[in-house]
């Protein structure tokens, strides 16, 4: 076991590759937890039922043809909108009821970050195959000594990788957010254009 570390270390992309790893890991182990935590549990379920049920009444009330009549159009007004504040309100009910393992997440990405960052402090860890923008590249270059603009420092490449990882793996597991709550939910919603 003790040998396998120095061949190791010695391979050209070994760093690169422990960062990549390590991201993998932590993706799968936070996928665990948000399983855990999130997607097994039976609220989560008819939350998204519900979710996926509203988006597609909302999408076929839109697509029908309006009738000519005053009173129908205003009626489907109504509907609709009722059908709207209801996707609304579901997706707020899953973004809250997600807040819970985020926290648990945020923890271990914290922690595994910190780990990184102390093996890796100061070490490049990857060459860019072109030269940054200016604000690109302080994130690319943090932490490290000298002037090459394509070095990548270790949080950078674990933020890329994080980032697709991730991502890729929750649509791969089917974990992904449903249809209706992607833009209806979130921090910074969209403002409604029937109140302008």
């Amino acid at each position: 076991m003790a040998t396998a570390i120095p061949l190791f270390a010695s391979f050209k992309y070994a760093d690169s590759l422990t960062v990549v790893g390590i991201s993998l890991c932590t993706a799968l182990v936070c996928e665990a937890i948000s399983w855990i935590l999130i997607y097994r549990t039976s609220s989560y379920k008819s939350l998204k039922s519900s979710i996926d049920k509203a988006s597609k009444k909302l999408e076929t009330m839109k697509t029908d043809n309006p009738s000519s009549k005053l009173t129908n159009k205003k009626s489907k007004t109504k509907k609709i909108d009722r059908v709207e504040s209801s996707l609304k309100e579901s997706s707020r009910d899953l973004s809250l009821f997600k807040f819970k393992s985020g926290a648990v997440v945020a923890l271990v990405l914290f922690v595994v970050f910190g780990l990184l960052n102390s093996l890796f402090e100061g070490k490049v860890v990857a060459k860019l195959p072109f030269h940054p923008i200016t604000i690109v590249r302080k994130m690319s270059h943090r932490g490290l000594k000298g002037d090459d603009s394509t070095d990548c420092s270790m949080a950078f490449l674990y933020l890329l990788c994080s980032i697709s990882i991730r991502t890729n793996l929750q649509k791969f597991l089917g974990f992904s957010p449903p249809r209706g709550a992607a833009g209806a939910g979130g921090l910074f919603p969209m403002p409604d254009p029937k109140t302008n």
